[in-house]
């Protein structure tokens, strides 16, 4: 009994819809706004940057939207991906909570960016563009639209946030196997980016700079789009491959998740795994606690506002109401590079307001060491992301072993660590630290808020 079990779904099982949670909203999106005129934007203001299918997925309110036979095609390479039965976990903590993780790390770029990676280049291939611009964090955005690229024959240019790109060399040589540039953020090959340097000269950049660089290199040439790893609902859309499989895994298994738990910097991981339950739970009343973890250090949901804000540093983007830090808010380096973001998806920001999503916030050293405690029971070395998940799921197991209560805890182990390994020799070589942002920056950046009647 003290095994983990794994759950494996056939082939034919890769769902044939991803699942669009704007048809189950008990109130709906405030709109998104135009960053001029601060009025609703339409799909036109969008078709500077993005394909006309992806800019038809951001605004629909159809529940189920068709995944096209060729992006199927390039999931069946890992997809329908496992879900475990984390028995030797459950053990280790002496719980009798039972706990389940979704393990997307087993996707070729090692992430589960890969879900909507494919999908972006694919609709950007139909519509002909040459080149699709992007940013990316730690590198798992990167990596998995470097791949993309290379599978459909698009060009990649890709700005990684400084600190990462310093951090995480094997990301980078990863997206250059692939065909992709990637290039260090901010940068002195955009406006935007030089903008940056001309102020702060040894900036060691953010993810709201980036997205800046990227749609900038977009908005000023013909033959290129820009893709977002995050954020945005057509993004959430795609993931939610992962929630729609683990239903019928949990299905397989018997059981039922009481609770639902993934990390949160931009949200797609935590919505592709819960957005399929809460959605259940929105049409027929079927309880489920859904937990988004962010780190301390960047704690957008737990301690940023709810308004309207940039979703970039140069006010490129259009504007969406979100819980923010600010746009100019730069984060911490702290080694989860994927949840440096200074604002939350929309929809996951609106459904917090809502109070159907429970945010929590860790440091990174709590969170190594439930990594390093999971990967000890497991066999399986997380990404400083997936952590943070880890350690609410551990948190809540030990609140049952102190209970009594057998509750079932279902989270989602998002990526791999294996290009991550610096921090983990850092961390145990005692040289990592829990970092703490700066109050008076996150004032700052929240008085620059825009102004929106």
């Amino acid at each position: 009994m003290s095994d983990t079990v794994k759950f494996l779904l056939p082939e034919r099982e890769i769902p044939k819809s991803w699942y669009n949670i704007a048809a189950d909203l008990p109130e709906p999106l405030p709109p998104v706004l135009h960053p001029g005129t601060k009025q609703p934007i339409g799909p036109d203001d969008l078709a500077v940057i993005f394909p006309r299918a992806v800019i038809e997925q951001e605004m629909s309110q159809e529940r189920e939207i068709e995944i096209p036979t060729p992006v199927r095609d390039v999931y069946r390479q890992w997809r329908p991906s496992p879900l475990f039965r984390a028995r030797r976990l459950e053990q280790a903590l002496g719980t009798p909570a039972k706990i389940y993780y979704k393990y997307e790390g087993v996707s070729p770029a090692g992430s589960h960016k890969a879900n909507s990676a494919i999908a972006q280049a694919f609709y950007n291939k139909q519509e002909g563009v040459r080149r699709i611009a992007t940013e990316t964090g730690a590198g798992q955005w990167g990596s998995s639209l470097a791949l993309a690229g290379a599978l459909f024959d698009i060009d990649i240019e890709v700005y990684m946030v400084k600190v990462s790109f310093q951090q995480k060399p094997y990301r980078r040589a990863m997206m250059e196997t692939f065909g992709a540039r990637c290039i260090a953020s901010p940068s002195d090959t955009t406006e935007s980016g030089r903008a940056v340097l001309a102020e702060h000269p040894d900036s060691t950049g953010s993810l709201g700079i980036a997205i800046s660089e990227a749609v900038e290199v977009a908005a000023k040439n013909d033959d290129t789009c820009y893709a977002l790893g995050s954020v945005l609902n057509h993004v959430l859309l795609h993931q939610s491959v992962i929630g729609l499989e683990a239903m019928k895994q949990m299905e397989m298994a018997g059981d039922y998740p009481d609770m639902v738990i993934g990390c949160t910097g931009g949200g797609s991981n935590f919505a592709g795994l819960a957005f399929p339950f809460l959605g259940e739970q929105l049409r027929s009343g079927r309880k489920v606690e859904c937990i988004a973890v962010e780190p301390s250090a960047c704690p957008t949901l737990t301690k940023g506002r709810l308004a309207y804000d940039y979703g970039d540093t140069a006010h490129l983007t259009p504007l969406v109401k979100m819980f923010t830090l600010g746009s100019a808010f730069v984060p911490p380096g702290f080694h989860a590079g994927g949840l440096r973001y200074h604002g939350m998806a929309p929809q996951v920001s609106h459904l917090t307001n809502l109070g159907l999503i429970d945010p929590r916030s860790y440091n990174q050293l709590e969170c190594f060491a439930a990594g390093i405690q999971f990967a000890k029971a497991e066999g399986i070395v997380p990404a400083p992301e997936a952590n943070h998940a880890i350690r609410a799921a551990i948190h809540e197991a030990e609140k049952c072993r102190e209970s009594g209560e057998a509750k079932t805890i279902l989270f989602n182990l998002s990526g791999h660590g294996h290009f991550d390994m610096q921090a983990y020799t850092d961390y145990l070589g005692g040289k990592l630290k829990d970092l703490v942002y700066d109050e008076s920056e996150v004032a700052m950046a929240l008085a620059g808020l825009p102004s929106v009647g």
